[in-house]
């Protein structure tokens, strides 16, 4: 038997049209190859640029303030909360005269996707000007409109139809006149308010004793209350609230304020009976969305700062629409 030669062994040459065929395919399967291959690595580059652009959130931010006022310059701080917005705003007015400024509230709305605003009034804390109730209703109605500014809502991510005021002790009437004198507020929550004017008919903190000018200069200037104020004294600031008793009661702006969401929040330090008395006028106004909450604490809350916070937090959620 007669062994193929290795001449016979090797492949059959191919026709040439079908060799002419293979190498066109070859040659576009290459170019086709190089070409996915350069647009995979080029997204593959640009992919993690491009998707942090589009994930990540807007962080939270907190910036230091100074809004002009009356020919002065108020200062503070603006906690901005993550993401886009538009954000639900309150504006924090603290009390007399602000050694507890309540900014646990303010961080604890801001983790919950608020914006909170919170200034220091004329003449206190540095600010220059001289300090006087009537200055601190002006420099509250400021703020108010600061942020219901359309270029400061649009700058700050505000949502100006879900503005709302907070205050605490002295800072809750501040919170209710600056309700009073805005419309655009949605509500107001008010914390151990001081309503003003009426210490010359119950007597600060609920006493029973009615006060004169003088014990009321010398209650005003207790616990060391103005060191941290400029231009006044308080004597000064008692013969204000004398003179000016009908305008810096509370009760009296009750028409102006209904019929918005009102949280009237008290504790264990006199105030309550006052506070409920407001309370009362508003639903007399004709305002049916007033809620109250007392707690068995002092005027600080303190031990309650958490359940104040999220009771806060819950009235906003439940009272202003979305």
């Amino acid at each position: 038997m007669r062994l193929p030669s290795p001449r016979d062994s090797r492949p059959q040459a191919r026709p040439p049209l079908e060799s002419a065929v293979l190498r066109v395919y070859t040659a576009a399967m290459k170019s086709i190859s190089s070409f996915t291959l350069t647009v995979l690595l080029a997204a593959l580059v640009a992919w993690p640029a491009v998707s942090q652009t589009q994930s990540a959130p807007k962080p939270a931010a907190t910036k230091q303030m100074v809004l002009p006022s009356h020919g002065a310059m108020l200062y503070g701080i603006f906690y901005l909360a993550a993401g886009a917005g538009p954000h639900p705003t309150a504006v924090l007015f603290h009390g007399f005269p602000g050694y507890e400024q309540n900014l646990d509230i303010a961080q604890y709305l801001r983790a919950h996707g608020w914006n909170v605003l919170a200034m220091h009034y004329r003449g206190s804390w540095g600010v220059k000007g001289d300090f006087s109730f009537e200055h601190s209703a002006e420099d509250a109605d400021t703020q108010i409109r600061f942020v219901l500014d359309p270029a400061n809502a649009q700058k700050y991510a505000i949502d100006a139809n879900r503005v709302i005021v907070i205050g605490h002790s002295m800072g809750g009437y501040m919170a209710a006149s600056a309700a009073a004198h805005n419309k655009a507020v949605a509500g107001a929550v008010l914390i151990s308010a001081w309503n003003i004017g009426a210490d010359y008919d119950s007597g600060r903190h609920g006493s029973s004793v009615v006060s004169t000018i003088q014990s009321e200069a010398k209650n005003l200037a207790s616990d060391n209350n103005l060191l941290p104020l400029g231009g006044t004294s308080g004597e000064a600031l008692a013969r204000e609230i004398y003179e000016h008793q009908s305008a810096l009661n509370m009760n009296n702006l009750t028409a102006a304020i209904a019929p918005r969401p009102v949280f009237v929040i008290t504790a264990n330090e006199g105030l309550a009976p006052v506070d409920h008395a407001f309370a009362e006028a508003l639903r007399k106004a004709g305002d049916s969305h007033v809620a109250e909450r007392h707690w068995d604490t002092d005027h600080s809350y303190s031990g309650f700062r958490g359940e104040l916070s999220s009771a806060i937090l819950n009235w906003a959620q439940s009272n202003l629409s979305h």
